[in-house]
């Protein structure tokens, strides 16, 4: 085999969670789990991949298939609960469920973090990322249901804890001890918060 053609396959196989990755998020973008939907998914991959010529995404080349498993179920559990509540408060006429803009500056210096995480919270109804602030590593989201600066504050953990679970499941050693030193530091300063807001230690 010719090296160009080992570095090829190499660098194909170093894609090929990327791919699956954007395949599956075309199926919950659609919200089919169909045959059609795989087909058109590897599709739109391969497309978005080699015809626009970005890049190489540099993964960490670390999955742990338990706390990959825990984000799928906590992240379908969150779509049903978004949605049931987002149902609710439209059909709640005693008041407003009221609005806000939040940034909600993240902690790992990751853009494939960043990424899948301004995605999760998109995907949950009740939330849609308008912004990023790359440099500073910050998300704006669109929130309903935000009354008061504690609604805002709890929408940022809930934001954060996707960061943690997403790095707890793809990222590297070097970004889960980044992420670990920079809740520690938080917590320094900060009371402890619960386990789901993603501001407890690891």
């Amino acid at each position: 085999m010719s090296p160009t053609r080992r570095a090829q396959i190499s660098l194909f196989l170093h894609q090929l969670p990327l791919l699956i990755w954007l395949m599956a998020l075309w199926m919950l973008l659609w919200g089919q789990f169909t045959w059609l939907a795989v087909i058109t998914g590897l599709v739109m991959a391969v497309f978005v991949t080699r015809v626009f010529r970005l890049p190489p995404v540099e993964l960490s080349g670390r999955i742990n298939l338990w706390y990959g498993l825990i984000f799928v179920v906590t992240f379908l559990g969150a779509v049903v609960k978004g949605s049931l509540i987002v149902a609710w408060q439209v059909l709640d006429f005693r008041r407003q469920p009221g609005a806000a803009i939040i940034a909600v500056p993240l902690r790992v210096d990751d853009d494939v973090i960043m990424a899948h995480t301004a995605v999760t919270a998109s995907l949950i109804p009740g939330s849609l990322i308008v912004d990023v602030d790359r440099e500073n590593r910050t998300l704006f989201l669109h929130t309903i249901g935000v009354r008061s600066e504690a609604d805002a504050e709890h929408q940022r953990r809930v934001v954060l804890g996707w960061e943690a679970r997403i790095t707890r499941a793809v990222g590297s050693k070097e970004e889960l001890q980044e992420l670990r030193a920079r809740i520690a530091d938080s917590s320094a300063h900060h009371a402890v918060e619960t386990p789901r807001d993603g501001r407890t230690l690891l």
